[in-house]
């Protein structure tokens, strides 16, 4: 099962979260939350394994996101 472990204001902030958790060896998903008005811009969730959620939120942490 995925997780919700943040949710980024633009798809530019949500890559680059991803990108981070991805080159710690993380599985990583991002999906748009509502109506997608532009593909750019609104609230982005990243998702990992429930299994790691809790790994990824301290990489987060560290990285005072």
């Amino acid at each position: 099962m995925w997780t919700v472990i943040y949710i980024a204001h633009n798809r530019k902030k949500a890559e680059a979260i991803k990108e981070h958790l991805t080159d710690e060896g993380m599985l990583v998903k991002i999906q748009s939350v509502g109506k997608k008005i532009e593909k750019e811009y609104g609230c982005f969730e990243i998702l990992v394994p429930e299994s790691e959620a809790e790994e990824a939120q301290n990489i987060l942490y560290e990285i005072e996101y």
